[in-house]
């Protein structure tokens, strides 16, 4: 179905308004997540591709370590804890969701097959505890490239 200019996915305008201005990238716990990283002394890349020929953008990459990590939102990406139902365009919504799950587990499966590992960070996770844990790994990662060069 293709929509004219007119008609819209949103329930209303000021629905529409809302959504549109929701950003894509540098958002509060993105923010406070690479602000924790980085005074961990780890370095990263910012919002890239970490497969070229994956649509797919990380928040956070370590190159060498092959490593991509993704902030989730939980209404968008279905937090079992936290997502909530949408009470007006229910229907839109949950379909909407369930993409976005499908969406990521095949970015898991797609990077993983490529030898990356996926790292996955709800946005309501404490900062600096998903900081410590992604440093464990990328550094885990690290020693062991290291040990396997020796």
């Amino acid at each position: 179905m293709t929509r004219t200019g007119a008609e819209s996915w949103a329930s209303s305008a000021a629905t529409r308004a809302s959504m549109r201005s929701n950003k894509g990238r540098d958002t509060k716990p993105e923010l406070a997540l690479r602000r924790a990283v980085h005074a961990l002394g780890l370095r990263y890349r910012v919002c890239i591709r970490p497969l070229k020929s994956v649509r797919r953008t990380a928040d956070l990459v370590f190159t060498k370590a092959k490593i991509a990590v993704f902030l989730d939102g939980c209404f968008w990406h279905g937090c079992p804890q936290h997502h909530t139902v949408a009470v007006t365009n229910a229907t839109f919504w949950a379909e909407k969701v369930q993409r976005t799950r499908e969406r990521d587990a095949e970015t898991d499966r797609l990077l993983g097959e490529a030898g990356w590992l996926t790292i996955r960070v709800w946005e309501h996770e404490e900062p600096i505890r998903a900081a410590v844990q992604i440093a464990e790994v990328v550094n885990s990662r690290r020693a062991a490239a290291q040990e396997k060069e020796a």
